[in-house]
């Protein structure tokens, strides 16, 4: 399996991305393989855990390509730290355009693989996009739903109208040539993530705001113009459009957000599939390999099936 540095561009904005490529020892030419673009979870990078799952499926047989979104990580994109689901959703379709014109790559068997914020954009994506033969999440998650609602599902009302009074706030300033801030994503301390956000905080701060997942490059902020861009989007509203083509949902048994995965199917009108891993929260199927091994597992039945050729 080799990995490269490569990039390409996205409305406009140039994304960096790494591209695994399985290797055939004996293989005297470039073989056509199955390929899946790979998204990660809300202000990480491709260092993190996209690139995790891209280089264990590129293990299995598939070309796997993990990017960093637009404004974040080593891609372009101004100001930094901005989510826009939109865009996100269009660097998803820019990197199958992207590995359509590669020679190791079967243009006719791509597939995507979206973990967390990733999972939601990908499925909107696969809607959109019939040149995507099949989809699969890993602990789906909307940002949108998850800062209007809350990771549980019960947020209070008052807490993102107070988001959104901050993202107007920013966006005056910033007409007016003023630094706008930026919304900081996590505490100080364990200890403070456990009060705000309580065992799904707990569980991100230790994984982007320790050695066991940080990464310099993950900005752990989001510009607050996110705020507003993020009130009104529904990555959802294209899941019913995926159909006839199959849907994989990895969600940890005792992940907060799984009620957002448990939507999503709902609204899924294809072959469809929600695979849970026992014991797994949302952020233990980021890294552990108690959890990412049975994930990875059925994500490879489920692409090596879909992507195989045969017209299901």
């Amino acid at each position: 399996m080799a990995r490269s540095d490569i990039r390409f561009h996205s409305a406009g904005i140039e994304i960096a991305a790494h591209l695994y490529v399985p290797d055939i020892p004996g293989t005297p030419a470039p073989v056509p393989f199955p390929a899946l673009v790979v998204g990660h979870p809300g202000t990480g990078v491709k260092e993190q855990t996209s690139g995790t799952y891209a280089r264990l499926m590129a293990e299995r047989g598939f070309v796997a390509l993990a990017f960093d979104a637009a404004h974040q990580g080593e891609s372009g994109g101004q100001p930094r730290g901005l989510e826009d689901p939109a865009q996100r959703v269009e660097d998803f379709k820019a990197a199958v355009s992207y590995l359509a014109t590669r020679e190791e790559v079967d243009a006719g068997r791509i597939g995507l693989l979206g973990i967390c914020a990733s999972g939601g954009y990908s499925l909107a994506a696969a809607g959109s996009d019939r040149r995507v033969r099949a989809v699969a999440t890993v602990s789906t998650a909307d940002p949108s739903r998850q800062f209007r609602l809350g990771a549980d599902g019960g947020q209070d009302p008052a807490v993102f109208r107070a988001l959104l009074d901050e993202a107007a706030r920013a966006r005056t300033a910033a007409a007016r040539g003023e630094d706008p801030g930026v919304m900081t994503m996590f505490p100080r301390t364990a200890e403070e993530a456990r009060v705000l956000g309580g065992e799904h905080g707990v569980e991100g701060f230790e994984y982007y705001c320790t050695s066991r997942g940080e990464h310099e490059r993950s900005a752990k902020f989001l510009a607050w113009e996110s705020i507003d861009r993020l009130a009104g989007y529904d990555p959802f509203f294209a899941v019913g459009l995926i159909g006839p083509r199959p849907v994989l949902q990895v969600v940890g048994e005792r992940s907060v957000t799984a009620w957002m995965a448990v939507e999503a199917h709902q609204r899924a009108t294809g072959p469809k599939e929600i695979h849970w891993i026992k014991g797994a929260g949302h952020v233990d199927l980021y890294d552990k390999p108690a959890c990412i091994d049975p994930a990875v597992d059925r994500l490879t039945a489920y692409f090596t099936h879909h992507l195989s050729g045969v017209t299901d």
